[in-house]
């Protein structure tokens, strides 16, 4: 009998990647590839669309002869797609070029429109509708921002002839035929993220594509994370394309996280922790975020609660290729280890203000306690210990939201990789942390749900039967110290609270 498996695309923030998966959830053969990060000005970041779709279209081919013995796209039962959310794409209905690059969910030049926004309509007029605030987060500002910037923009898009969508929009609608009768949709969790989404009956609310000024003609039509979409033909073509998540909803449903409750934490280049609210819509009263965590089929959808975190990762990779103190990532653990503690040094990494819990745009990195004792291991440290007392903030407001208070904490992404860290996290959090054998379970949460729209897998709990730990990290902290760091910790975040701008400064 021939061997069959999912193919599962997790298009990132730095890389696209493309992995295939067997029956027992197994990585069978990755292939990736990086794609430039454009900074035209501060707090800007942008991608071309059109680098990602090629990239894409490369780690296809390359993962099917990387799998030991070549593997034929007849062997592929199906597609499934997990991106980077709210990067927003705008293109040609009819040639299919983007009108400009992609603008990406870490950029902030919608900051002004955010402020004003909080004092008119108010958080509330959003809130109740899409269960987000006002955030330069969010994919609906940055439309806005386009038409406002970009002469002729709206007006085309009123005519249709402007198509808008986040990354799987872009992808799907490029792997299906393009401008040659491609298809334009998205799925409840990436529509959940746009400001644009009614939260409960999942369409686009009028009321939002009014305030906002977006014609509804520029949307995608809305699915479910796990259906058939269509078949492929850029690439593989035939093979169905029967799944769509964002990407921190696809680590939840790799993480097995089925039930209320259940909880886990993507480290990559920001964090980002979701805790599963079963059906019932639970609105944040501490400054987290109501999103849509999966809907698989006719079924009714599934709901989280999430505290995002703008920059964990990104943070290394500041250090890495900015200050030139290590050579690659995983060098920091090691520079980390040569001091004992942070020697009084704290790093709040606010490179693109302070998303969860207090959503401050205006916030900016600081360093703090700098004496001629700081050595690179220190900084180094605080580096590492910086998205540990991020994650402590959103597990507080969490704990605070949800009646059960967190036990036990899932964790993925490649800073998992850091023992020193994971500790830290176990330490701060004092709950186990728990790393599953695959780590990369955004990918595997995408090929999870593809496998069950295309009948691969029969149902959640032979997905849960998959789920096997990898390692364990238990808290031992002595409380007095944890807590007394704590409030170092929140008198530093108060310090990039605090910052004075300078003169004409973005």
């Amino acid at each position: 009998m021939v061997e069959r498996y999912v193919m599962s695309i997790d298009q990132g923030t730095n890389s696209t990647r493309c992995i295939l998966f067997d029956r027992g959830g197994r990585l069978v053969s990755v292939a990736q590839r990086e794609h430039q990060q454009h900074f035209p000005r501060p707090g800007w970041v942008e991608h071309d669309a059109v680098e990602i779709w090629h990239n894409l279209r490369r780690v296809m081919t390359e993962v099917l002869t990387g799998a030991g013995t070549a593997v034929d796209a007849s062997q592929v039962a199906a597609i499934g797609l997990a991106n980077q959310r709210e990067t927003t794409v705008l293109w040609d209905r009819r040639t299919g070029t983007p009108l400009g690059r992609a603008l990406v969910w870490q950029d902030t030049r919608t900051a002004p429109l955010v402020e004003e926004l909080r004092v008119r309509p108010g958080e509330e007029f959003f809130l109740d509708r899409c269960g987000l605030p006002p955030s330069t987060y969010f994919s609906a500002l940055r439309i806005r921002w386009l038409f406002d910037h970009v002469k002729g923009l709206e007006q085309r898009a009123k005519n249709g002839e402007v198509l808008f969508g986040t990354m799987e929009s872009w992808l799907i609608w490029n792997l299906t035929g393009g401008a040659d009768g491609g298809l334009h949709i998205t799925d409840a969790t990436n529509a959940s993220r746009t400001m644009l989404m009614n939260i409960r009956t999942l369409t686009w609310d009028e009321e939002l594509l009014a305030f906002f000024g977006v014609p509804r003609p520029m949307l995608p039509e809305i699915r479910s994370s796990a259906e058939t979409y269509g078949e492929a033909r850029a690439q593989l073509p035939g093979v169905p394309i029967t799944a769509a998540l964002g990407d921190q909803q696809a680590a939840l449903f790799g993480q097995t996280c089925f039930s209320p409750g259940d909880a886990k934490c993507t480290y990559g280049t920001g964090s980002f922790l979701l805790l599963n609210t079963g059906t019932d819509v639970v609105r944040s009263r501490h400054g987290l975020l109501t999103t849509v965590a999966y809907k698989i089929g006719d079924r009714p959808p599934v709901y989280a609660l999430e505290g995002s975190i703008a920059v964990t990762g990104a943070l290394v990779q500041w250090f890495r290729d900015r200050l030139g103190l290590i050579n690659s990532a995983p060098e920091i653990e090691t520079l980390a280890r040569t001091v004992e503690d942070n020697g009084g040094c704290y790093i709040v990494p606010a490179f693109s203000g302070l998303f969860a819990p207090r959503w401050r745009s205006d916030a900016r990195g600081v360093i703090v306690g700098l004496t001629s004792y700081i050595t690179s291991g220190h900084l180094a440290r605080a580096v590492l210990e910086a998205t540990g007392w991020q994650t402590r903030e959103v597990v507080d407001a969490m704990n605070a939201d949800s009646s059960v208070a967190l036990k036990e904490l899932k964790v993925d992404g490649g800073m998992t990789a850091d023992n020193l860290l994971m500790q830290f996290v176990a330490d701060v959090l004092d709950v186990p942390v728990v790393r599953p054998m695959v780590s990369e379970t955004v990918s595997l949460g995408a090929g999870y749900a593809a496998g069950l729209a295309a009948g691969y897998w029969p149902d959640l709990e032979v997905l849960r039967r998959n789920w096997h730990p990898a390692a364990r990290w238990l808290p031992g902290m002595d409380p007095g110290h944890r807590e007394a760091e704590y409030d170092n910790w929140q008198r530093a975040v108060e310090r990039s609270l605090g910052w004075i701008r300078p003169p004409g400064s973005p």
